[in-house]
């Protein structure tokens, strides 16, 4: 078997030596290929709904009203069914019918993250975003219609690329590698904001993988765990394509937006020190389009988010301190020493907003002001 698998990595070895052909194309070319030839095909009965990132693992125009619930009807109770064998639902007749009216969709862009803005109410799009989910197998694990989240459990994918375009000599060792690949499993946050007075939704899409390997390779201690996976750029963004076209958007014209989504105006953001050794963050930028790019990176730490009120200019987050970790974490699971942290958004003028780490607790220990640092320094390195 060794000697089969130095082959294939051989041929792959001098397949990146040999030009195909792709070294002429535009940079929007590029982009088109990196999302829209990749076919996504979840294993809708393969969902990880027990799995827990390992702790030492983990990768670290002015709205007024900002809460979902403002919007949206019955915040208090959201059920849904997960049973996929189950007769279309009353809901998803509902979706239907309300997918036989064009939308209107715009794709934003700012740095590497896309959004959605739907020309449809929250309410609407609330429901329209768990029928997608479902449609591709997932299941939800978490729901918060006051805040406008759903996340899934995590799903075994088998994305695959067309044979063009990988390559004659890619394609053809593809199938010789299929039996030594381990799964990789991946979940996706759905956020929703109200617009224009609750006329329009944004939509942010985020994804997050985990990757089985092995550990002590050879050895009779071998054995695989999971444990994050790098954020595939392509795959998010060819989900969050699908997603559009779902919604009621033309499969050209998405495509379209999604290549050529303008670029936003450039973040600038830092980190500075703040008040008794704690962080801060300070934005170029107005509260508004802060606190839109805190949530998008709140949801790519995959950061457990309780409560927000962008009135106040607040996300209430769980978190877990890096100097926690240990013991008790690898017991009793990081649930069990996780803290409540305010998140504060406050605007100084119209160009500049700076963001504050508040230990709720008001222990306000010196571990917890180190952490402001590293966990605010992870947010400013998604930008």
């Amino acid at each position: 078997m060794l000697v089969k698998l130095s082959g294939v990595f051989l041929v792959l070895f001098l397949s990146g030596c040999v030009s195909l052909g792709g070294s002429d194309k535009t940079e929007e070319e590029k982009q088109r290929e990196a999302f829209i030839d990749k076919k996504i095909n979840y294993y809708s009965d393969k969902t990880v709904s027990s799995l827990d990132v390992p702790p030492d693992l983990t990768t670290p125009s002015s709205q007024k009203a900002f809460k979902l619930s403002e919007y949206v009807d019955n915040v208090q109770e959201d059920t849904i069914s997960f049973n996929k064998n189950e007769a279309a639902t009353q809901e998803e007749e509902e979706s239907a019918n309300i997918l036989k009216t064009p939308s209107n969709i715009k794709v934003k862009k700012s740095g590497k993250r896309r959004w959605l803005v739907v020309d449809k109410k929250p309410d609407v799009v609330w429901d329209l975003s768990k029928s997608f989910l479902k449609s591709r197998g997932f299941s939800i694990k978490k729901i918060n219609k006051k805040i406008g989240l759903i996340e899934t459990d995590f799903l075994e994918n088998h994305a695959e690329i067309p044979d063009e375009s990988l390559g004659m000599i890619r394609s053809f060792i593809s199938s010789k590698l299929s039996a030594y690949v381990l799964p990789t499993v991946d979940k996706y946050r759905v956020r929703l904001e109200p617009m224009n007075n609750g006329k329009k939704t944004a939509l942010y899409l985020s994804l997050s993988s985990m990757e089985e390997v092995v550990t002590n390779s050879g050895s009779k201690d071998e054995n695989t765990i999971w444990q994050a996976r790098p954020k595939d750029q392509g795959l998010e963004t060819t989900m969050l394509y699908e997603f559009m076209v779902f919604l009621g958007g033309d499969e050209a014209k998405a495509r379209d937006q999604i290549v050529k989504a303008k670029e936003q105006e450039k973040i600038a953001v830092s980190l500075a020190q703040g008040v008794g050794g704690y962080a801060k963050l300070v934005f170029k930028m107005n509260q508004y389009d802060t606190w839109s790019n805190m949530g998008w990176a709140l949801d790519q730490l995959d950061i457990d988010i309780e409560d927000t009120d962008i009135k106040e200019g607040s996300f209430y987050i769980k978190v877990v301190r890096t100097q926690d970790r240990g013991i008790l974490s690898r017991i009793f699971g990081d649930s069990a020493i996780k803290q409540s942290i305010q998140i504060l958004v406050r605007e100084v003028n119209s160009n500049t907003t700076e963001v504050y780490f508040n230990d709720i607790s008001e222990e306000n220990e010196k571990e917890t002001a180190d952490f402001s640092h590293e966990f605010l320094g992870n947010i400013a390195k998604q930008f």
